[in-house]
């Protein structure tokens, strides 16, 4: 029996380390959305079930100075992000979901996911600012930063955060608020797991009702429209808050077709009326589907919904992102750089190679610009993300595909810088793990992380013993 997994056996009872060939074993092992991360095989799974749990775990990693991954959701796709060969520790035993009193707030479970919050929410009119797609843990997409429907309204995902129960590298259990361990709470906000193991967080609710929602096909010869429309709904002058909405193009090796997609989701709607704001995009020329037109539903409805466009262990997965100004001339490149790297692609099985941009409005990131550590508050423009999402059959294509979106996301970056719309930032919860995430987010909040390192972790327990995720530099 391997050291590191026998101690924690010790501290914690046999029936919550798991081991290869067992049935508990195998099921966690499959439970990740992507194989690449499945075909990862720890020495053993650790399942806290309360935060004192998640304290002996840390006090016993510490001592035997053994590597290990902390997992949520496991939505991330690649291998090192939430697994390790040695130890992963399984939130998902912390997956509570506690309204308080007032019903201001909501007390959730690191292990948590985000279609479980709107459970309990939505039959009470209320919602929090999460994750679009069922399944996705609530962990990883907050301490990342988060993009929800309800952004430009509310901000951030991490800055709808009250406050967080953390397990630091020597074990205490501390709180994190903005009056208390106050720099800790603004390095959680995008720091990711570099400081801690997050156990639960308090997080603001709003009222809110249904969501109107619609995705349609474009032609591609209305690239050129469909890059003027967004153009002037993504400018700060123009933006509407209760609008959330992706574009962009996909290519399906099994049609050999490619087509522009618009997905468009409203958060304050008039019953089934396409809100004005979207109008444009409606009016571009379409190309009827089966499931073309609008929906008007709960947030945990379309949380379920968003799982058909990628559902867990179905294909192999990849994400890259960069940001950039979505100017119509950026927007137009960044089309030109995509139908550009179509050969590369085009043969490898299964493949459907999607570039979307998701609008990064004003209202967004400026709302609580200094209580985050994303380093954009000096950011006067609207911005978008652009992400490569490609899905693909056979993993003897992984090294392919994986060179395929380096190349097209270093294109669309030069092009960017071309056309002077070029941002550094990049978002945590869609990067790849050749990106250096936290260097972009400025000298100034690297230098903040770094001093919140060095008095939370002065032995850097989770930059050196937790090898996965975006670290720090040093």
């Amino acid at each position: 029996m391997d050291e590191k997994c026998a101690a924690l056996k010790a501290v914690l009872g046999s029936d919550k380390v798991l081991y290869p060939g067992s049935e508990a074993y195998n099921s966690t092992l499959t439970s990740y959305f992507s194989p690449q991360v499945s075909a990862v095989h720890p020495q053993c799974f650790v399942t806290p079930k309360s935060v004192h749990d998640v304290s002996a775990v840390v006090e016993a990693m510490r001592v035997t100075k053994g590597e290990f991954a902390v997992r949520g959701g496991g939505h991330q796709w690649f291998p090192g992000a939430a697994s390790d060969e040695s130890v992963v520790v399984d939130m998902r035993g912390l997956n509570s979901v506690q309204l308080d009193q007032d019903n201001s707030s909501v007390t959730v479970g690191a292990g948590a996911t985000w279609d479980a919050v709107y459970d309990a929410l939505h039959p009470l009119g209320l919602s929090a600012a999460g994750g679009r797609v069922a399944g996705v843990g609530v962990g990883g997409l907050t301490t990342g930063g988060g993009i929800s429907y309800f952004g430009p309204r509310e901000g951030w995902t991490c800055d709808q955060v009250i406050s967080f129960e953390v397990v630091l590298a020597d074990g205490s259990v501390v709180r994190a608020s903005k009056d208390t361990n106050s720099d800790l709470w603004l390095g959680l906000r995008g720091g990711a797991n570099n400081l801690g193991i997050v156990t639960s967080f308090n997080l603001k609710t709003f009222e809110q009702g249904l969501l109107w929602s619609s995705l349609t096909l474009n032609p591609l010869t209305a690239v050129d429209q469909q890059a003027k429309v967004y153009a002037k709904l993504c400018a700060a002058e123009n933006y509407d808050e209760n609008a959330s909405f992706l574009f962009g193009w996909s290519f399906n090796s099994a049609q050999n077709l490619s087509v522009a997609l618009n997905q468009l989701v409203y958060t304050k709607p008039n019953g089934n009326e396409t809100p004005a704001f979207y109008q444009p995009v409606i009016d571009l020329p379409s190309i009827p589907y089966p499931a073309a037109g609008a929906t008007v539903a709960n947030m945990s409805t379309l949380a379920r919904l968003g799982v058909s466009l990628q559902p867990s262990q179905v294909n192999r997965y990849l994400s890259t992102t960069i940001t950039f100004v979505p100017t119509e001339a950026m927007i137009r490149a960044t089309f030109d750089a995509y139908n550009a790297s179509l050969p590369s692609v085009r043969d490898i099985a299964g493949i459907r190679w999607n570039v979307n941009l998701e609008a990064l409005p004003r209202q967004l990131y400026s709302r609580h610009a200094n209580d985050n550590a994303l380093g954009l508050a000096d950011r006067k423009e609207s911005l978008a993300v652009c992400l490569l999402s490609p899905a693909w059959t056979d993993a003897v294509d992984d090294e392919r595909v994986y060179a395929a979106a380096r190349a097209l996301m270093d294109d669309i970056n030069r092009r960017a810088k071309d056309l002077g719309a070029y941002d550094p930032y990049i978002y945590m919860n869609y990067a790849a793990p050749w990106q250096d995430v936290i260097s972009s987010y400025g000298q100034a909040s690297v230098s903040q992380l770094q001093k919140v390192r060095t008095r939370v972790d002065p032995h850097q327990v989770f930059t050196k013993q937790v090898r996965g995720g975006f670290k720090i530099p040093q």
